[in-house]
C-alpha cells in the first residue's frame, strides 16, 4: 500500500481547504449548520452512483463527501472544538474498540457474530437512553431506518428462529391490510400498510436483499418502460387510449428489455 501517496493527497486536500476558507467568499461564510443540507444531498448523490454501479461517479461523490468531512473539521478547529486529526483518531479508537476479534482475544467467525459484538460494545460504552435502538438516526429515510431497526433488534437476539418464518408475518399483514380496506377504515389501513412494509423489509434483511436498491431498480425499470410506451404512442395521450391498447404498449416495452 502506498501510504505516502495517500498521506500526501490528504495533506493536499487539507491545504486546499485552508486556502478556500481564507480566500473564497462562499467558503468563508459557511457554518456547520449551513453545510448540513449540502451534505445530505452529496450522500444521496453517492447513493445514486452506487445504485448505478458507476465507479467514476462513486469516486467523484466520495471526494465530495470527503471534502465535507474536511470542511466540518476545519470549522471545528476554528471553534477550538476538534480538528481533522481528532476526527480521524477518534474513529480509529472506535474501530479498534469495536473489533476485539481483530485487536484483542475475542472470537467472531461470522459477520453475524461481528455485528452482535459491535452492537453490544456500542451499547455498553455509550449506555445511551433508548437502548439498542437508540442509536438509529431519527432523520434516516423510513425504509433505511426500518432495515437498521431490524438489524439492531436481531443483533440482540430478537428475530425469527428461521428466516422462512417471516413469510407467515408477511401474509398476516397482507390479510390485515385487506380487512381494513374492506371496512373502509382509512386510519387503520394506514397503520396496517406501515406494518406490511416493515415486515417486507424484514424479509429482505433475512434473505440478504437491500430493499432500497431493489425498489430503486424497479423504479428505473418502470420509468424505462413507461418512456418506451410514450415514444411508441407517437403523441397520443394515454387517456385517449383503451386499456387493451395500453396493455399492448406495456408488453412491447417489456419485450424491448430482452
Amino acid at each position: 500500500m502506498n501510504y505516502d501517496k495517500k498521506l500526501k493527497a490528504a495533506e493536499r486536500l487539507l491545504e486546499v481547504m485552508d486556502t478556500l476558507r481564507e480566500k473564497c467568499p462562499w467558503d468563508r461564510e459557511q457554518t456547520i449548520e449551513s453545510l448540513r443540507n449540502n451534505t445530505i444531498e452529496e450522500t444521496y448523490e453517492l447513493a445514486d452512483a452506487i445504485a448505478d454501479q458507476n465507479m467514476d461517479g462513486i469516486k467523484e461523490e466520495l471526494g465530495d463527501l470527503l471534502l465535507h468531512v474536511v470542511f466540518y473539521s476545519k470549522l471545528g478547529e476554528e471553534q477550538g472544538a476538534f480538528d481533522f486529526a481528532d476526527v480521524a483518531d477518534a474513529e480509529c479508537d472506535k474501530l479498534i474498540y469495536r473489533h476485539p476479534h481483530v485487536y484483542s482475544d475475542i472470537h467472531a467467525d461470522t459477520p453475524a457474530e461481528v455485528m452482535q459484538n459491535w452492537e453490544e460494545l456500542k451499547l455498553r460504552k455509550k449506555k445511551r437512553q433508548g437502548g439498542i435502538l437508540g442509536g438509529v438516526p431519527r432523520s434516516l429515510p423510513a425504509m433505511v431506518k426500518a432495515f437498521r431497526v431490524g438489524e439492531k433488534a436481531a443483533s440482540s437476539g430478537f428475530d425469527w428462529e428461521k428466516k422462512e418464518d417471516v413469510w407467515a408475518k408477511v401474509k398476516e399483514e397482507i390479510a390485515e391490510v385487506e380487512t381494513e380496506m374492506a371496512r373502509g377504515d382509512r386510519e387503520r389501513t394506514f397503520d396496517e400498510v406501515g406494518d406490511l412494509f416493515f415486515s417486507l423489509i424484514n424479509m429482505c434483511r433475512l434473505y440478504g436483499i437491500d430493499p432500497e436498491l431493489a425498489l430503486e431498480k424497479t423504479n428505473k425499470k418502470f420509468i424505462s418502460r413507461f418512456q418506451h410506451m410514450e415514444a411508441e404512442a407517437d403523441g397520443r395521450l394515454f387517456t385517449e387510449m383503451t386499456a387493451e391498447e395500453l396493455d399492448v404498449l406495456w408488453c412491447n416495452a417489456k419485450k424491448q428489455e430482452r
